[in-house]
């Protein structure tokens, strides 16, 4: 796996597609969830992706510094395409993106706002929920934060 980490103006057109086809991909077509993907904070964001040899976007998050989203610094969009989960991809990125937050922007408390059925996940890499559940975009989730 190659790893990149950019802001948006660093992104190429190519670059930013294969993201924008991969979390349509997952979250509109695989989750059966039609929802505004681009929601305007792409170009405020941190972008770390995973890319195959061949040049395949695999894995992706967006990060954010305290106050750009959330209070706290923050991950989104996190995403790895169906035919390389179950090798601890997932795990990595995260684990990736929760260093890169930490060299960024000098701190270690980072929020999601994460899938209900990913708690567990999340949890295995120290994220503990914080408030109430709630639906976005029929789908349930959770509030997560790490410190």
């Amino acid at each position: 796996m190659n790893w990149t980490l950019k802001s948006f103006d660093e992104l190429t057109v190519s670059e930013f597609h294969d993201f924008i086809q991969l979390r349509l991909n997952i979250f509109v077509v695989e989750q059966d969830c039609p929802y505004l993907d681009l929601d305007g904070k792409d170009k405020i964001a941190y972008h770390l992706f995973a890319t195959t040899d061949q040049g395949q976007t695999v894995a992706y998050t967006r990060l954010f510094a305290p106050g750009n989203y959330y209070k706290e610094a923050a991950i989104g969009r996190v995403v790895v395409h169906k035919d390389f989960r179950k090798d601890g991809l997932g795990f990595e990125l995260m684990s990736r993106s929760i260093q890169q937050i930490e060299s960024l922007f000098n701190t270690k408390t980072i929020r999601i706002g994460a899938q209900q059925y990913l708690k567990k996940f999340y949890e295995s890499l120290g994220f503990v929920p914080t408030g109430h559940e709630y639906m976005e975009d029929g789908i349930p989730h959770m509030y997560m934060t790490k410190n």
